[in-house]
C-alpha cells in the first residue's frame, strides 16, 4: 500500500484494486488498519495515511475536492485563503450542484451549499500548498456566493459586517460583470454595495 499510495495525501481504495486484488479481503484489511491508526477514514473509500506513514499532510481544500467531486471551495474559506477576511474559519466551506450536506471528519468540517448549475463558475485550480491543488473560487465569485446563500445579506450593514481587508485584491469590474450576469437583483445590489465600501476604503488611504 505504501508504494502504491504513499506518495498521495489522500486516496480512493479503488486504486489499491488493480491486480490479483480480493475486494473482500482489502476492506477487512483497510479497517484493520484504521483500527490500529496506521490509516485515516475519511468517508467511504476515502483515506489518508496517519502518521508517521504520512509523508504529505492533507490540505483541507484538497480533501472538499475529494469528498464532493462536482464542488469547490468558495465563501468564507476562500475569502479567508485570499486573505479578504480577518477571521478563523474552523469549517471548509464549498458550493456544490449536487445535494448540500455536511461532513465531520478526523480532519474537520467539510460544509457543501448547493449552487444551480447554471451558477456553478467563476473557480480555478489553485496550488495550495507544494504537490497539492484544488479547485477554489475567485475572490469576486467567493464574496456573491457568500451573499446568494446568505438571508438579508444584499445590506450596507451586512457588508461592512464581513470586516473586508485588502480590497485591492478584488476585481472589481469582474464582481460587477458576475453579479450582472448572474440575473439576481440581490446580487445587483451586493455588488453596488460592496463597490461603495472598496470606494470608501480608497478614499480613506489617500487621506
Amino acid at each position: 500500500m505504501l508504494e502504491s499510495v504513499g506518495d498521495e495525501p489522500v486516496f480512493d481504495s479503488a486504486v489499491l484494486l488493480a491486480g490479483p486484488v480480493n475486494p473482500a479481503a482489502l476492506r477487512v484489511q483497510l479497517s484493520r488498519w484504521v483500527a490500529a491508526g496506521k490509516l485515516i477514514q475519511i468517508r467511504r473509500e476515502l483515506y489518508t495515511l496517519a502518521p508517521p506513514y504520512q509523508k504529505v499532510k492533507p490540505h483541507p481544500f484538497l480533501v472538499a475536492n475529494r469528498l464532493a467531486p462536482a464542488s469547490c471551495v468558495s465563501c468564507q474559506s476562500a475569502l479567508a485563503y485570499y486573505g479578504l477576511i480577518p477571521e478563523y474559519v474552523a469549517a471548509t466551506t464549498s458550493i456544490t450542484t449536487a445535494r448540500p450536506g455536511q461532513w465531520d471528519t478526523p480532519l474537520g468540517r467539510f460544509v457543501f451549499q448547493h449552487l444551480k448549475r447554471e451558477h456553478f463558475h467563476g473557480y480555478r485550480r489553485v496550488e495550495v500548498s507544494a504537490r497539492q491543488s484544488a479547485f477554489v473560487a475567485t475572490p469576486e465569485k467567493a464574496l456573491l456566493d457568500l451573499i446568494y446563500l446568505q438571508p438579508h445579506s444584499a445590506t450596507h450593514a451586512y457588508v461592512h459586517g464581513l470586516r473586508l481587508q485588502n480590497l485591492d485584491r478584488v476585481n472589481w469590474p469582474e464582481l460587477q460583470r458576475l453579479a450582472d450576469a448572474s440575473g439576481r437583483p440581490k446580487l445587483r445590489r451586493a455588488a453596488k454595495a460592496l463597490a461603495g465600501l472598496a470606494a470608501a476604503a480608497e478614499t480613506f488611504e489617500t487621506l
